[in-house]
């Protein structure tokens, strides 16, 4: 009945159609939109069922003159369906700026059954350019239906990649000069579109921009490490919908995060959050962004902190008497592990074995001369052989009950035992500790932020790596094959060794 949605979006090229078919004479894609030269025409043909249900329809035209210079520009538009006119010599307002919405009333007696033609012309006597963005026609009774759904059919596409510039800021006759391309995804599977974005990398870098509502363009500024600034503009070059495939679209990771939010004095789980920001300089360590719904986020990444179990620890030596031994270093209060030499050492055994990242010490209550200042930390899987896994020289505490913490230089193997080597301590006859803690290497990033909805009080929000999507795991007949490689190459050593065993009984 009537006509289904109808739209054209002149954003990208190809322009997104809903039942329509769109031609062009004396006009071109410009970028975020189509610039018809005068006398030039734009044409749109659509299907209605039946035009009985439809006694109006309203039909949206968005656009825009461009300027002349400084002045404003001058390009009125003719707008007809089946070569009837709707309105003639219309002068869009504005004259170069933001794009209007000019909203007209189709009369219900010139639509007809089947292919219907809209002709939306610019006079013969423009001066300028007339640039079309978008077209939507809706029954009199659905008024925004169109757009509604083209919104929605936009709001799929959460991959966007843009071709940039920077100039040096405050420099506005400056030139602009290509800059690497951004790439970027942000998405909670809300299915709305940025509005804004920005983005801290590890070196420092920082930039903030603020996007076109249909995404052809952002404007914004971004600062190298060195504290330079610059004025940074994009123009978009490919959007797409997101799959596990768009890690091969960059050298930055993909990151993807269970989350929680906290309120109501509690976590609870919320959906995925999937990051991609790449500008072609470092890792990105910190991403802010506000949605086209006014929806707000901040997102701050950092290593994970997982506390490994120690089950037991033994020491060179202790002062019993004062019930100064190891195995204060692991409890909770504040008390201590004391030994009568200016030199120790100290043997953790893990619950499980543990890739260690990073480790803590806490200077004792009193004392300073007798805090550990040289050590090596050693790693062994069944506590006899030892590899070298952090090795520290002239280290000092600068107060009593301070907790340092100390991470490995290279990658550690998974160790089940762990021993500190402290062969030169401050200055004292006694060396002494209040705590030791180890961490577990990260796996991947977190993240911690908070996160706000229109109209609402900002919420926490924190992130943890989501398990890979069953897309990046191997395919079943991949491991089928290699189950089979490895059954075979059994068979094949069984095999041997009965030959062996058999010329072993002749002899």
């Amino acid at each position: 009945m009537g006509f289904d949605v109808t739209y054209a979006d002149f954003s990208v090229d190809p322009a997104p159609l809903a039942n329509a078919a769109v031609s062009y004479d004396g006009a071109r894609f410009a970028g975020s939109h189509v610039a018809v030269g005068a006398g030039g025409t734009v044409t749109l043909d659509f299907e209605v069922a039946d035009p009985r249900d439809v006694p109006q329809a309203t039909l949206t035209i968005t656009a825009l003159v461009s300027k002349l210079g400084s002045e404003l520009g001058h390009a009125p538009m003719d707008v007809l369906l089946q070569g009837e006119p709707l309105v003639t010599d219309l002068t869009v307002p504005g004259g170069g700026d933001l794009p209007q919405d000019n909203v007209l009333a189709v009369p219900g007696h010139l639509l007809k059954p089947g292919t219907n033609t809209l002709e939306i012309r610019s006079s013969a006597k423009a001066a300028s350019m007339l640039w079309l963005y978008r077209i939507t026609l809706d029954p009199v009774w659905e008024r925004g239906r169109s757009e509604r759904a083209r919104t929605a059919a936009a709001a799929r596409d959460s991959v966007f990649a843009y071709r940039t510039e920077l100039r040096p800021a405050h420099s506005p006759s400056g030139p602009w000069r290509a800059a690497p391309r951004l790439l970027f995804h942000v998405d909670r599977g809300e299915h709305s579109r940025p509005a804004q974005l920005g983005w801290r990398t590890a070196d420092g870098a920082e930039a903030a921009i603020s996007f076109q509502s249909s995404m052809s363009d952002f404007h914004g500024c971004y600062q190298v490490p060195d504290g330079t600034t610059y004025e940074y503009r994009g123009r978009l070059s490919d959007r797409r919908p997101f799959s596990d495939d768009v890690q091969n679209l960059s050298a930055a990771p993909l990151h993807r995060f269970r989350t929680e939010e906290g309120w109501g004095g509690r976590w609870h789980t919320s959906g995925e959050l999937r990051l991609l920001v790449d500008d072609g300089a470092a890792a990105v360590e910190r991403v802010t962004w506000r949605d086209q719904r006014g929806n707000s986020g901040v997102a701050v990444l950092h290593a994970a902190s997982h506390e490994a179990e120690v089950t037991a620890v033994e020491a060179s030596d202790e002062f019993e008497e004062a019930e100064e031994w190891a195995g204060n270093l692991l409890a909770d209060q504040r008390s201590k592990w004391l030994s009568g030499e200016d030199t120790a050492w100290l043997d953790f055994t893990l619950a499980r074995p543990t890739a260690v990242g990073s480790y803590s010490l806490m200077s004792a209550n009193d004392c300073p001369e007798r805090d550990p200042r040289d050590w090596t930390l050693y790693g062994s899987r069944d506590g006899d052989t030892w590899l070298p896994l952090d090795t520290r020289g002239g280290e000092t505490f600068t107060g009593r009950f301070e907790t340092r913490e100390f991470h490995l230089r290279a990658s550690a193997p998974a160790c089940r035992h762990y021993r500190l080597d402290i062969t030169r301590n401050a200055g004292g006859t006694e060396t002494q500790l209040a705590r030791v803690r180890f961490a577990e290497a990260a796996t991947g990033p977190v993240f911690t932020g908070y996160y706000q909805r229109y109209n609402e009080g900002p919420i926490g929000y924190r992130g943890t790596p989501a398990a890979p999507s069953a897309a990046a795991l191997p395919a079943a007949p991949r491991v089928a094959a290699e189950l089979e490689a490895a059954v075979a190459s059994l068979a094949e050593t069984a095999q041997s060794l009965a030959a062996l065993a058999a010329n072993l009984r002749k002899h």
